[in-house]
């Protein structure tokens, strides 16, 4: 029996960027959290520090993008990103660039409320 996989039309979607120092990850989910596309800086073909580069990170959202847009029809999508890499500003300018309409931005990166421990006081 075989079983054919259905295509799921979705309008609404949300975009997930973390921006580390070393990489950039895009994960494109429908409303419930289900994930439709994923792509890196690395997964397009960059290595080493050339991945951390924004140029890096447009070209995996460009990507990304044109596999959703022609396999899901997503158009409006919410932004969550999370990190403080060079890749943020220049994937927000790839989403826009790639026929998105953006309904909302959220900068989701963690702070630390009281910080890490202290060293232990230093006996002489």
């Amino acid at each position: 029996m075989i079983v054919k996989k259905q295509t799921r039309y979705t309008e609404k979607g949300r975009v997930y960027i973390t921006s580390t120092f070393n990489n950039t990850l895009i994960t494109i989910t429908d409303e419930k959290g289900n994930t439709l596309g994923w792509g890196s800086a690395g997964s397009v073909g960059f290595k080493g520090t050339r991945k951390s580069t924004p140029f890096a990170a447009t070209t995996a959202v460009d990507q990304v993008a044109k596999k959703v847009i022609s396999q899901y029809n997503l158009r409006n999508i919410e932004v969550y990103i999370k990190g403080p890499g060079a890749g943020r500003d220049a994937a927000l300018r790839a989403l826009k660039s790639a026929g998105f309409t953006i309904t909302m931005i959220a900068d989701v990166t963690p702070i630390p409320h009281n910080g890490v421990r202290p060293k232990k006081k230093r006996r002489v």
